[in-house]
């Protein structure tokens, strides 16, 4: 069976696309995997052996200014155009896309020549571009049991989860350490709102045999090493983490954002966690929302992240292990994404 799999302009749509390119390729099916510019590299460096690369024009339509979101949907109905031709000469037998701008020209192609079409939405709330494309697909599948702001469409809902790295089902389900190691993460770019509360609700315990690994911006790396050294806080403090499966592991509790990735990778090895969305974000609430529903942990505002708070929060859970014991069961959530969603495709 041909496949055809059309990915979005960021790392989340990447990796899960990815993931189940792999799955797909290895019970023998062709694969073309379509992405922006944005991504090409990415694509390039993690797909599946075999697996032809094609280009689509696109980028988001959520730009300020008028004259960019005009251009940002020529560009979308151009590739459009585009890959309704290329379908007359070679047409995959299924689509699948994983959300973003960028699959948008992809879904309209394959819904003009009635190809079998599926959409994964990876967040607990519908994203934009998702949310345009829904009327041209056949199922939509996602990453959480419930998703807000689905329109009222026929299209067919099937929870599948979100897949994930190689190295984080390895991980999953092994116990927290108990080694009062706290993991703080703002993803690739850091969090200022972290680096601001974390530091000072820690030097703040009374407790000091807490052990902070901290990933932030690169600029800010040097001035926290300063003042968590200056407080006796055993730190380490980084600018990228390279092996984020293996600091989860280590970790008793996290505190990060909630990107859809990062709730699913901590529920796939079981974490509890501190999530602050960013607060201009829906789509990371709704994720934190759900996470904190699982009772797995705690889903808090930024306007309510204060210093007092975190101190008191910190100070309780690590001085009740079994707590967080208790709280990375529930949290804990078997995670077999890439084998649903080839399931869901080719059956």
């Amino acid at each position: 069976m041909k496949i055809w799999i059309a990915t979005g302009g960021t790392g989340g749509h990447v990796f899960p696309a990815m993931a189940v390119a792999s799955e797909l390729a290895s019970r023998g099916h062709k694969i073309t995997i379509s992405c922006d510019g944005r991504t090409d590299k990415m694509v390039r460096d993690s797909a599946p052996h075999g697996a032809r690369i094609a280009h689509v024009w696109a980028s988001g339509v959520g730009a300020k200014s008028k004259m960019k979101q005009i251009y940002a949907l020529f560009k979308i109905g151009i590739s459009a155009f585009g890959l309704i031709l290329r379908f007359v000469f070679s047409r995959p037998s299924r689509v699948v896309a994983f959300g973003g701008y960028a699959s948008v020209p992809v879904v309209f192609a394959a819904h003009v020549w009635g190809i079998p079409t599926f959409l994964h939405e990876q967040n607990a709330a519908i994203g934009r571009a998702n949310k345009f494309a829904m009327r041209w697909v056949k199922t939509l599948m996602t990453s959480f049991p419930t998703v807000n702001g689905m329109p009222k469409t026929k299209t067919n809902i099937v929870y599948t989860g979100l897949p994930v790295r190689a190295d984080f089902l390895t991980a999953a389900g092994t116990k927290i350490p108990n080694k009062s190691h706290l993991l703080v993460t703002g993803g690739s770019l850091g969090a200022q709102i972290l680096d601001e509360i974390v530091p000072l609700a820690v030097a703040n315990m009374k407790n000091k045999k807490i052990f902070v690994t901290h990933q932030t911006r690169p600029e800010n790396v040097e001035k926290l090493q300063r003042f968590y050294a200056e407080h006796k806080i055993h730190a380490n403090v980084l600018s990228f983490i390279r092996d984020m499966a293996g600091a989860i592991v280590d970790a008793d509790l996290v505190i990060g954002r909630s990107g859809a990735s990062t709730v699913i990778e901590l529920e796939t090895i079981g974490r509890p966690a501190i999530l602050v969305p960013l607060n201009i974000n829906p789509d990371q609430a709704a994720n934190a929302a759900a996470f904190a529903k699982l009772g797995g942990g705690f889903a808090i505002e930024q306007s309510k992240f204060t210093v007092k708070w975190l101190e008191n929060t910190l100070t309780e859970l690590f001085e009740n292990p079994t707590r967080l014991e208790k709280m990375a069961q529930k949290s804990l959530v078997e995670n077999n994404a890439a084998k649903n969603i080839a399931d869901t495709v080719t059956k």
